[in-house]
């Protein structure tokens, strides 16, 4: 048995919901303008706090804020604010990166995970913060066996947070990754004025450039490579690996994705932990779960650097490589509970009995099934189109507004 803490991405009720349906130990997400997915994904407000930490206390989920972009002295009172604001709620932990933040919930008695963003790489800068943290997330260009040389040194010079307990190791298992270090990038500032380090990257690092002889103007494609657009992490074909060097916290980035992402990563990865605590995780399984992984968003799959590469490697197309994509069907009118029927209203392309569909909600979260029977008025039909309002059997209470996807090969 192995005690890693699976903690998943949340941008939206959605997503929470999904991942919590995934099987997520924990969940992290932002409020206002103060994490690194200020543009990316949707982030609540201080005032969802109170209800993000019932769920979480409701489904015995930790919860987990994250404050870390770089501040400047106009940010203290709103980072103070949401500090104050996510004790009161319960919170389990702030993730942070700026000293600032990192001192105040000391002062304020809130738990803080030390983020990636702190470009923690060595055991000196490890025991430097576990004066003020419990856990810290490693930078993510280090090689496993230099994690697993920091975790032996925490254990042998009796490295503790402030809880008394012996510093905990997190880091990413899955996901997007930077081409630059710790993703501390000012190409989108220089270009844009839109700085990463405030979480406003328009990433236009996974854009195809043309090289430009300032001589003569000849042009050059890079073999039609996006050659500062990494590949995604994906790190579940030598989770073992990662788990037997003791690893607190298996983090999957994602934080803008869609509720089918974090469903289907949280699912995979949990089902990996399971195996391996299980002693019956072995190559048949890992080849399912990548399939799995492979058919929602994803720019390709490489092992980042854990297992000692020194360069990236870059993706070959711009946008998802996923095997699945959506199209948007309608959305949620009303359900019946006593016969667990949905009505839908179809908004743009039509259904046909036997799609793969998926429905999403702030409720709900995310459900999958296949159409097997649609009805219209009480009749029997073979496809609804634009405008029709019809009926399909559904396992879980839909409401109005839930959204409803066709899933098809891309």
């Amino acid at each position: 048995m192995n005690n890693t803490e699976l903690l998943a991405p949340v941008g939206s009720f959605e997503s929470l919901m999904a991942a919590i349906q995934g099987g997520c130990d924990a969940f992290y997400f932002g409020v206002e303008q103060l994490n690194m997915r200020t543009r990316s994904s949707y982030n609540f407000g201080v005032d969802d706090l109170p209800n993000i930490a019932e769920i979480a206390r409701e489904h015995n989920k930790k919860a987990y804020l994250t404050l870390n972009t770089i501040l400047y002295d106009y940010d203290l009172r709103l980072m103070q604010e949401i500090v104050q604001k996510a004790k009161e709620a319960k919170i389990d932990a702030i993730i942070a990166a700026d000293l600032a933040v990192i001192s105040y919930c000391k002062k304020m008695g809130i738990p803080v995970h030390i983020s990636t963003q702190a470009n923690v790489s060595n055991i000196e800068t490890v025991e430097f913060y576990s004066q003020f943290a419990d856990l810290i997330v490693l930078a993510r260009e280090l090689t496993l066996s230099q994690v697993a040389q920091i975790i032996k040194e925490i254990a042998l010079r009796k490295i503790k947070g402030p809880s008394g307990n012996l510093l905990k190791i997190e880091i990413f298992s899955h996901g997007a990754l930077c081409m630059a270090i710790s993703g501390k990038c000012y190409l989108s500032l220089h270009t844009h004025n839109s700085s990463a380090n405030r979480g406003a990257c328009i990433q236009n690092c996974r854009r195809e450039y043309l090289v430009t002889d300032k001589e003569d103007g000849f042009e050059l494609a890079i073999d039609n490579q996006y050659i500062m657009s990494a590949k995604d992490l994906c790190t579940i074909d030598f989770l073992d690996k990662i788990v037997e060097i003791g690893i607190s916290v298996i983090k999957i980035e994602g934080r803008g994705r869609a509720p089918d992402y974090v469903y289907k990563t949280t699912k995979c990865y949990r089902q990996a932990l399971d195996a391996i605590a299980a002693g019956s995780y072995n190559q048949e399984k890992v080849k399912i779960w990548i399939e799995e992984l492979a058919t929602v968003y994803n720019r390709g799959f490489w092992d980042g650097y854990y297992l000692g590469r020194k360069m990236g490697e870059w993706s070959a197309i711009h946008g998802s490589a996923a095997t699945q994509k959506r199209i948007y069907i309608g959305k949620g009118v009303k359900y019946f509970t006593k016969s667990g029927i949905g009505e839908f209203v179809v908004e743009s392309h039509a259904l046909s009995i036997g799609n793969k569909i998926m429905i999403t909600g702030p409720s709900l979260g995310y459900l999958e099934t296949i159409v097997d029977e649609i009805r219209v008025a009480d009749q029997e039909v073979e496809t609804v189109k634009k405008g029709q309002h019809f009926s399909i059997k559904v396992s879980q209470k839909i409401r109005p507004s839930d959204k409803l996807f066709k899933i098809v090969d891309s």
